[in-house]
């Protein structure tokens, strides 16, 4: 697992899962002043109005979210698009914890962005905010994989933009609109609040993956592989089976 801040208790904190699920790509209860840039946003938006109120920056960290809103079982990762571990799970775990339980409305998969390295040269948080601008044309998982399959590459690239609007181009983006997406400041909030939040619950690295019952609290899993994730949704399961 990629590194970030040391540790990864969850204690004390709960989530509200079916409040999570239904706050769409870009919608958010609170809005903090625009920038308004004329150019792409590449580094973290200053939230320190809202870092010590976890509600509201739980409000204000809008995941992508992926299969039945009312699933038994949710599975959150908190992920970077650097991280060669959370470009693991994406591949090769992501698709098994889909066929199995994401597709037959057993658990819903709920993705944060956790930019280990917000530095702008780095270019993880602009990638962030272009796979959600890629949402913007329901290609937010096509954009998503993308960047994963491509990390060597995009990470030595100087132009990064030129980099993702090929990208763009590549999963069937409409290339005005989304790089009017990528040249702006859309997105830099949420993705902001997504490492707010991350930080908040001292999440160690990426990925980090943590599994819920709907509605209640969660636990953080040691490592991200689809068996240990289906030994968790299992368990969840079997004790909503016997209620």
């Amino acid at each position: 697992m990629s590194e970030g801040k040391a540790g990864g208790s969850l204690r004390g904190f709960y989530m509200v899962f079916g409040a999570v699920a239904l706050i769409g790509l870009g919608t958010l209860g609170f809005n903090l002043a625009s920038k308004g840039m004329g150019t792409a946003a590449t580094t973290l938006v200053n939230l320190e109005e809202v870092r010590d109120d976890m509600r509201l920056l739980r409000d204000l960290a809008v995941p992508v979210v992926k299969g039945d809103p009312d699933a038994p079982v949710t599975v959150i990762v908190f992920g970077d698009y650097l991280c060669n571990h959370c470009g693991a799970f994406s591949l090769r775990e992501r698709p098994r914890l889909e066929e199995e339980y994401v597709n037959t409305g057993k658990a819903r998969l709920v993705f944060y962005d956790f930019v280990l390295n917000p530095a702008p040269e780095v270019g993880a948080f602009l990638a962030a905010r272009a796979a959600r601008c890629a949402g913007d044309q329901s290609r937010f998982w096509e954009f998503h994989d993308r960047l994963y399959r491509s990390q060597v590459t995009w990470a030595m690239e100087r132009d990064k933009l030129a980099v993702f609007e090929e990208y763009g181009e590549a999963v069937g983006l409409d290339g005005g609109e989304f790089k009017a997406c990528l040249n702006s400041d859309r997105y830099a909030q949420e993705v902001s609040a997504n490492w707010e939040l991350a930080r908040a619950l001292n999440l160690g690295g990426t990925p980090a993956v943590l599994v819920g019952a709907e509605g209640g609290m969660s636990r953080t899993l040691p490592d991200y592989y689809f068996e240990t994730i289906k030994q968790a949704i299992e368990e969840i399961l079997s004790e909503v089976n016997a209620n």
